[in-house]
């Protein structure tokens, strides 16, 4: 038991010194820096256990020994990978270990460090313990109830383990936010053991698809496209994309006012409200985020491909490194040779972006690695939005046009902590509620970075040319709160209901398009998964080939049904929560509904259950890999590289020359980043902009 004891403490401390040096795993607090000093403890010594069962003495030994060094192994071999992908290695990554080593290529040795000795120079001082007898052989084999109490003992450790992580981060097994994040709860070896079994049940699933189940899904499909409004068809074509991420930003905030302590109002998102009333732009006020576990990850997934997220978990992380997708990226680059990117001041490997991104067809992804993140201009996730879209313009004036680009904003992001520094100033809502009090002051920091993005789009010429779409992910303030929001929203506590729930579920949609004078409020229903076939259509690229599960918002054919991801709905006549109908027009509960009214209502939630079962039978089965009648070449994300990107476009434009369509080429190979302008909160008050 003498070598069981040092051997898991050297694997401990080797563990705590990978997390402290090598992985950035973004500690916030002193209690997650307890579950992160205790979780290498568990995995270890059950793993270890397994020596304690074997009789003999030398085979004990020398399996305690395999395992010792294999439990070091995979610690090295992700600190070496982490060093060059900010990421942990994968069942999928280690099936296709060639993949990785050829894609390091002379880089690899690069990746080691002097003091990697460390990692290693313990096996050195276990030997000379053992040959020097300091460390002895003990000749009696362990008690079969020893081994067993061992194992046990780890395995309630793990649960307690466990526990404290799900307090930490609730649900963070079942929505699977980040790898970092499962390694900074629960320990590296927990990740790779949880990670094998999510990629056994996906391929278990998608092992059992098969081209029928294509056909059947083609067919909805086919029954259920809604065809081009020609009025709006083509009016945006050839234009860039601009997406702008809202983040937790809902429909109740535009046009908002907030009393101050004086009863003084005050405008929450004074530039995000002239936009939506703007003559050029299309805003959708009826339009419903339908995101599942996966929160902002399935918004993405409706917005890139129209399809739902999951109905457990976040596509992103179960198979978005591993379908087959026909994603808006890689539809423009086909159908209109468009580039694309993303950028996000947050880890790429949150909600597995680095590579899901890879299987849509994006170019490139500037994520934190490209940014300049510190303590004053950022919090735990990621860069805040001014410094953002300030820092994002270096590279974005280097894609070749056109291009279609999102923008992922992350600071009205809950908890919506105060600003400390000269951005305060905003006032803070009076509520019970913190959370609540905090989301209208970092609403209003989000708009004003939007203005001044804007301002940077119109200075560099990129405006007119482009069709800028601003979207909510989902909601801001959770159902449970709603309550101590009601008053200020004109509603009571004591009479909010489920339907006033649902009702906060809109948040904004977006597309404006310079040039245009025919904009104005739709009151069409929708959702984000009509988003794609939307988008499309107005620039000129009919969906009536792909397999999309949403209906163009303009399209007459339109029917107006919005799905949620738990099966309720909402249409322009009635709403279902659970079994409760309510008059969508009144919000008034249909207590006893007639015959007629019950016929309705179970017709709608039987397209909105088909809806969300073709959906999930394209993901959960891999389908598309069958499906050819739309022309497209499949994504191959082995193409697709997120390192040294700058360097790849200045390339890129060299090469082509005159003919590069790049701001910065277009600007006689002038930088425009100084057309940039950005203030703070109390600058702006001073100069009253």
């Amino acid at each position: 038991m003498g070598l069981f004891l040092f051997i898991g403490v050297l694997i401990w401390m080797k563990s705590i010194f990978a997390y402290v040096v090598d992985f950035h795993l973004r500690i916030e607090n002193a209690f997650e820096y307890f579950i992160l000093f205790i979780n290498p403890i568990a995995s270890t010594f059950f793993l270890l256990a397994i020596a304690l069962y074997v009789r003999r003495k030398r085979a004990s030994y020398i399996t305690m020994m395999v395992i010792y060094f294999l439990v070091s192994l995979l610690l090295f071999s992700n600190v070496t990978y982490y060093r060059e992908f900010t990421d942990f290695i994968t069942v999928n990554t280690m099936l296709g270990a060639g993949k990785v080593a050829s894609g390091l290529g002379e880089s690899a040795l690069r990746l080691f460090r002097p003091y990697d000795v460390i990692y290693w120079l313990d096996f050195i001082i276990v030997g000379i313990l053992l040959l020097t007898k300091t460390i002895k052989m003990d000749e009696r084999p362990v008690r079969a109830r020893v081994a067993l109490s061992m194992s046990l003992l780890s395995a309630l450790f793990f649960a307690a383990n466990l526990t404290l992580a799900e307090t930490a981060r609730p649900q963070l097994l079942g929505r699977q936010f980040s790898r970092d994040y499962i390694v900074k709860f629960l320990g590296l070896n927990a990740f790779t053991v949880y990670d094998g079994v999510t990629t056994y049940q996906t391929n278990q699933v998608r092992a059992e698809a098969s081209e029928n189940d294509m056909d059947t899904v083609s067919d909805y499909v086919k029954g259920h496209y809604a065809e081009p409004n020609p009025e709006t068809f083509g009016i945006a074509k050839g234009k860039n994309v601009i997406y702008i991420h809202l983040e937790s930003f809902q429909q109740f905030l535009i046009d908002y006012k907030l009393k101050d302590e004086n009863g003084v109002d005050h405008e929450v998102t004074p530039f995000l409200n002239s936009i939506f009333h703007n003559n050029s732009t299309y805003s959708f006020d009826n339009f419903f985020h339908q995101v599942g576990q996966g929160k902002t990850s399935d918004a993405e997934t409706m917005f890139e491909n129209s399809l739902f997220g999951l109905d457990q978990g976040s596509l992103f992380t179960q198979v978005g490194g591993k379908n087959t997708f026909e994603a808006a990226p890689a539809i423009l680059d086909q159908e209109a040779g468009y580039t694309s990117a993303v950028f996000h001041g947050n880890a790429g490997n949150f909600w597995n972006r680095n590579e899901t991104y890879k299987h849509l067809g994006y170019d490139y992804f500037f994520d934190a690695s490209y940014y300049d993140v510190n303590e004053d201009n950022s919090f735990q996730y990621g860069l805040h939005d001014k410094p953002f879209f300030n820092q994002s313009v270096q590279y974005l004036e280097h894609l070749q046009q056109p291009f279609y680009s999102k923008f992922i904003a992350v600071s009205n992001h809950y908890p919506y902590s105060q600003f400390t520094n000269d951005e305060a100033g905003f006032p803070i809502a009076n509520t019970s509620d913190e959370t609540i009090n905090g989301y209208f002051a970092t609403a209003n920091y989000l708009d004003k970075s939007v203005e001044e993005f804007f301002n940077y789009l119109k200075a560099s010429g990129l405006y007119d040319n482009s069709v800028i779409v601003l979207y909510g992910d989902h909601y801001g303030v959770s159902t449970s709160r709603n309550k101590n929001l009601a008053e200020l929203v004109g509603k009571t506590k004591s009479t909010w209901n489920d339907f006033d729930n649902s009702t906060m579920q809109r948040v904004p949609y977006m597309i404006h398009i310079p040039g245009q004078t025919n904009g104005g409020i739709n009151h069409t229903y929708g959702g984000q998964i009509d988003a794609l076939p939307t988008l499309l259509h107005l620039l000129g690229i009919d969906t009536k080939n792909y397999i999309q599960m949403g209906q163009d918002l303009f399209s007459k054919q339109n029917e107006q049904l919005v799905a949620f991801r738990n099966g309720n709905y909402v249409s322009p006549k009635y709403t279902m929560l659970g079994s409760n109908i309510y008059d969508t027009a009144t919000g008034l509960l249909i207590s006893e509904p007639t015959e007629q009214q019950l016929q309705e209502t179970k017709a709608l939630k039987d397209k909105v259950n088909l809806q969300l079962e073709m959906s999930d039978q394209t993901t959960n089965g891999d389908l598309l890999r069958f499906y050819t009648n739309s022309g497209l070449t499949p994504v191959n994300p082995d193409n697709y590289n997120y390192k040294d990107q700058l360097e790849q476009m200045k390339k890129i434009e060299s090469k082509k020359g005159k003919s590069s369509t790049s701001v910065y080429s277009k600007n006689n190979n002038t930088s425009t980043v100084d057309k940039y302008h950005t203030e703070s909160y109390q600058d702006y008050q001073k100069s009253n902009k």
